[in-house]
C-alpha cells in the first residue's frame, strides 16, 4: 500500500501544470529593486561573532517574548539578526543565492522589512533589508508608522514596544516560476525557517523574539507598499531585550 501511495503522489506531482521555468521563461530577479544611493551599509557579517551560548543551550532556552525593555538593539545586533535570517553566503553560477536559511530550490522568495523602534544609529521607521549587499534602505520614517503596524497586527501593542519588528513579505513568482502553484506551499515553509532562525539568533544575543501570524493582510501590505498579490506580507516577528 505504501508503494502505491507513493506512486500516486509522484504521478499527481508530475501531472501538475508546467512551470515557467520548464517553458524557458527567464527567472525573476533575486531581489526587488531598491534605490541603492540610499542604502545604509551594515557591519560585515564575516566579522560578526555574537553570543557565547552553545546551540543546545540556545534551543533549550528559546521562548516567545512579548514584554521588552527599553534597551535598544545595537547596529551590530540588527546586522547579525538580519544575516541569520536571510543572509547571503554565496551567489552560485545558476544565478541563485545560498543563504543562512534553507529554501525550496534555493529560490529564497522572501523580502525582509524591518520596523525600527529602538536601534542605535537608525531613525525609527520602516526599512527594507537588501540581502545581496547586506544593507538597509529607508521606506517610511513617519513616526506614525509604528502605530500603523500595531493596527495592522490587530492591536498587539508589543509591535511598537519591541526594539524592532521583522516583516517578511513573499514574492510568489520567484517561487512559482519553478514550482507552479505548488510553490505557494513552499513560501510558508520558508517563512518558518526564517522565523526559527530569528528566535535562535535572538536568544544567542540575550534577546527574545515573538512570531506573529495574526495580522490584517491588506493593512500590512499597505504598510510596506505591497499590492497584496505579487508581493504580500506572510509573517511578522518582534525582537528585543526582554523586560526583567
Amino acid at each position: 500500500m505504501g508503494i502505491g501511495h507513493d506512486f500516486m503522489q509522484m504521478t499527481r506531482y508530475e501531472n501538475l501544470e508546467p512551470s515557467d521555468q520548464t517553458r524557458g521563461v527567464s527567472q525573476p530577479p533575486l531581489e526587488l529593486a531598491a534605490p541603492h544611493e540610499e542604502a545604509i551599509p551594515l557591519p560585515d557579517p564575516a566579522g560578526l561573532d555574537r553570543g557565547a551560548m552553545t546551540l543546545r543551550e540556545v534551543i533549550a532556552r528559546r521562548r516567545s517574548i512579548r514584554e521588552y525593555a527599553e534597551t535598544p538593539l545595537t547596529t551590530t545586533d540588527l546586522a547579525f539578526l538580519l544575516w541569520a535570517t536571510q543572509g547571503v553566503t554565496r551567489v552560485v553560477s545558476r544565478v541563485a543565492t545560498l543563504r543562512t536559511v534553507p529554501s525550496a530550490g534555493a529560490r529564497h522568495a522572501l523580502e525582509t522589512f524591518v520596523l525600527v523602534n529602538r536601534v542605535t544609529g537608525f531613525t525609527p521607521g520602516l526599512y527594507r533589508y537588501l540581502a545581496l549587499s547586506h544593507a538597509m534602505t529607508p521606506r517610511d520614517t513617519d513616526p506614525a508608522v509604528a502605530r500603523s503596524a500595531v493596527q495592522g497586527c490587530l492591536g498587539q501593542q508589543f509591535v511598537a514596544s519591541c526594539a524592532a519588528a521583522f516583516i517578511w513579505a513573499a514574492v510568489p513568482y520567484r517561487m512559482t516560476w519553478r514550482y507552479g502553484e505548488r510553490g505557494y506551499r513552499y513560501l510558508h515553509l520558508d517563512a518558518g525557517h526564517a522565523a526559527q532562525n530569528l528566535y535562535l539568533a535572538a536568544e544567542s544575543l540575550g534577546c527574545g523574539a515573538c512570531a506573529i501570524a495574526a495580522f490584517d493582510d491588506d493593512a500590512m501590505s499597505r504598510l510596506i507598499g505591497a499590492d497584496g498579490s505579487e508581493l504580500f506580507v506572510i509573517y511578522v516577528a518582534t525582537v528585543g531585550y526582554p523586560r526583567r
